[in-house]
């Protein structure tokens, strides 16, 4: 499959800079391939250089400087490196994430994984690993940093009230393994923060507005409330007062829909002892 390449803000960060740049050079240098790119410096994958000029990853520390000499920039790349290296999280998730550091109240349904602020840091791992099957294991590390680094926020003095509605769907896939799922549900059912509340959307709620994606809703004080919308490659940030209401409404009705948070604390250990039982039947493998 030919790789497609996306649109590029260079003004939305310093990584977006960094990939509009690689992007910009290669087109200057007689629209040369990233698979000539890739032979010219040698030691990066066309995988891992696409994911980086689309500013899905952050650039490893020894490419500016060889970007430097392939395209002759002068340093170009060595100085926007050093801005881009301050950024934990891709350009199109940098905006949440900033909420997400201010937010008095999180709310969030999560419809396909765990939210990564509850993920157990097994899961963290397996979950970026399964996104992106090819990534390496600096890039993973640094990923998977960043999202364990998010949750230290729960952890402080003055952590956000979070409401997380979790679709059954997203309890009963395996990740990592049976074993691995049920440690991580375990955590999950355990946690009696009094500023986490958790509740499960069963599949017995049929139909729901929500279908096909993530929502997320951001209190932060001073300010007015915005939503995100998330599917499993991209994101949407809504600001206006109107589509954030019509999104409040659709947050509302799920949690009307869901389980009790103690009968989803109940749930949510059922389906644990389920994996706890397939974990040690005969023939049973964890993910490799």
């Amino acid at each position: 499959m030919a790789f497609k390449p996306n649109k590029l803000d260079p003004g939305r960060s310093a990584r977006d800079l960094f990939g509009w740049e690689m992007r910009n050079h290669r087109e200057l240098a007689g629209s040369m391939s990233l698979d000539q790119l890739t032979e010219i410096l040698g030691c990066f994958s066309k995988g891992h250089l696409a994911r980086i000029e689309r500013a899905e990853s952050m650039p490893p520390p020894d490419l500016p400087a060889k970007l430097d000499v392939a395209f002759g920039t002068n340093g170009l790349f060595g100085r926007i490196y050093i801005l881009a290296k301050k950024e934990k999280f891709a350009g199109k998730y940098r905006r949440p994430a900033e909420l997400e550091a201010k937010a008095s109240v999180i709310e969030e349904y999560a419809a396909a994984t765990i939210p990564g602020l509850l993920q157990t840091p097994e899961t963290v791992r397996w979950s970026l690993q399964a996104g992106c099957p090819d990534i390496t294991a600096q890039e993973l590390s640094a990923s998977v940093d960043a999202r364990l680094d998010r949750q230290k926020r729960l952890l402080s003095d003055t952590p956000p009230h979070c409401w997380f509605i979790i679709d059954e769907s997203a309890l009963r896939r395996p990740i990592g393994g049976a074993a691995a799922m049920q440690r991580q549900l375990m955590a999950l059912a355990s946690d009696r923060r009094p500023h986490v509340t958790v509740q499960v959307l069963p599949f017995s709620a049929g139909a729901h507005p929500e279908m096909g994606g993530s929502l997320f809703l951001y209190t932060v004080p001073g300010s007015p409330s915005l939503a995100w919308e998330e599917g499993a490659r991209s994101g949407e940030l809504i600001e206006g007062a109107e589509g954030v209401a019509a999104r409040r409404r659709s947050y509302d009705l799920l949690r009307a829909m869901a389980r009790s948070p103690r009968g989803s604390r109940a749930m949510i250990r059922r389906i644990s002892q389920e994996f706890g039982r397939a974990s040690r039947e005969p023939g049973e493998m964890a993910e490799e």
